[in-house]
């Protein structure tokens, strides 16, 4: 049974959680920036999308820094991570919406976008950062007991699958033409945002 932190460690552990979050509008910055100017000179949708991806995440990691800002300076508000929360479970929903409006275009105008070994080199070095930025915030949610940093580390991790789907899709797109790869996994990606905008919305803390 892990022992609870005390004083001293919660303090510390919102400093973790803080820069966590500040590192993950830096890189979601430059990813965006980076993924649409590749997708636009590609004509590739999903790397533009991806692109918003990354300004939909820095909008969920600054709602983490809005909150342990404000704890780190007058302590623990319920009511606060509540809004946290549920400010996160809308950029969930907004991901949900806009990877499923990109998906079902891109499946019904079958077009398919060029290579780009940019876009390959982001979503490949997305897949790395991603993943161990998730995990790092998951440890920190679950020895702070923050559902607000738990749910932005589930919006990490889903990230990390859309940079598996485009890396996926822009190789079978480039080596075999299966352009429609990607929308398929976009859909599904959807279907997983809007369940943890749900559980986000709730409050649910597994």
């Amino acid at each position: 049974m892990t022992a609870r932190p005390n004083a001293a460690d919660v303090r510390r552990l919102r400093v973790v959680g803080l820069t966590l979050a500040w590192f993950t509008i830096a890189w979601n910055v430059v990813e965006a920036a980076v993924a649409i100017t590749a997708g636009a000179a590609a004509s590739s949708s999903a790397l533009v999308g991806f692109g918003i991806d990354a300004v939909i995440e820095v909008g969920s990691a600054s709602v983490v820094v809005w909150q342990f800002s404000g704890e780190l300076r007058g302590g623990y508000d319920e009511h606060r991570e509540r809004t946290a929360l549920r400010l996160i479970a809308v950029t969930f929903f907004v991901l949900a919406a806009y990877v499923w409006f990109e998906a079902l275009r891109d499946l019904a105008g079958g077009d398919s976008p060029e290579h780009s070994t940019v876009g390959i080199a982001l979503a490949a070095t997305s897949l790395v950062v991603m993943p161990t930025l998730a995990v790092a915030k998951r440890r920190t949610a679950d020895r702070l007991g923050s559902p607000t940093l738990r749910a932005d580390s589930a919006e990490t991790l889903l990230c990390s699958w859309l940079s598996a789907a485009l890396l996926a899709g822009l190789v079978l797109n480039s080596w075999l033409g299966w352009w429609w790869a990607d929308p398929i996994a976009g859909l599904v990606i959807g279907a997983f945002a809007v369940s943890e905008g749900l559980e986000a919305w709730r409050g649910d803390d597994d």
